[in-house]
């Protein structure tokens, strides 16, 4: 029998239900000279949702807005919509999200139903825990590998630092846009 209450059987992705504001948040991102730094402010909406099955594949979630700007700004700088998934019957956390600038991505890993760090991993040409991007950043700033890792800090707080690793043109290595924050709970 399927339960109903999505709370309490969300294992390590419980905490992250609510809504929260993280006010000093950067990036390192590609430009033509350097990298560059950006500075950002985050305001994440994680609501449960009701629980979906796959036949016997059981998934509780979030559903998940983030929606970013510049410090003083209201322009958004980035911008996101998904689901943060929690399957019990395999120990897996999965994040699932679009972003408008064309990228699709399922991110997952493996923890415990009490982790309070985690981290989940997808790679460009994977069946399961992969990267699709449209034609233009396929060619120009291709998503090879993503690195997300999750820490709650407490009731009211918790880290994340992003690692898309970039594959473009006329550059040998890999460039590694990162992202970071530490976000404080507003409500729920």
């Amino acid at each position: 029998a399927i339960d109903v209450d999505t709370l309490a059987n969300l294992g390590p992705l419980r905490p992250l239900a609510g809504v929260w504001v993280g006010v000093k948040g950067f990036d390192i991102n590609p430009d033509a000279d350097a990298p560059r730094r950006q500075d950002y402010v985050e305001h994440i909406q994680l609501q449960p949702i009701d629980p979906q099955s796959n036949g016997p594949q059981l998934l509780y979630g979030l559903r998940y807005h983030a929606h970013i700007v510049k410090p003083g700004e209201v322009e958004t700088y980035h911008d996101q919509v998904g689901y943060w998934l929690w399957d019990p019957g395999e120990g897996q956390v999965l994040r699932c999200f679009i972003v408008p600038r064309g990228v699709a991505l399922i991110a997952g890993g493996t923890a415990a139903p009490a982790a309070t760090t985690f981290t989940l991993v997808a790679d460009a040409g994977s069946d399961t825990y992969g990267i699709c991007s449209n034609r233009f950043l396929d060619k120009e700033f291709k998503t090879v590998r993503y690195e997300l890792t999750v820490t709650v800090l407490d009731r009211n707080r918790f880290h994340y630092k992003e690692d898309t690793q970039l594959r473009m043109p006329g550059r040998p290595d890999l460039f590694h846009h990162t992202d970071e924050n530490t976000l404080t709970r507003v409500m729920g």
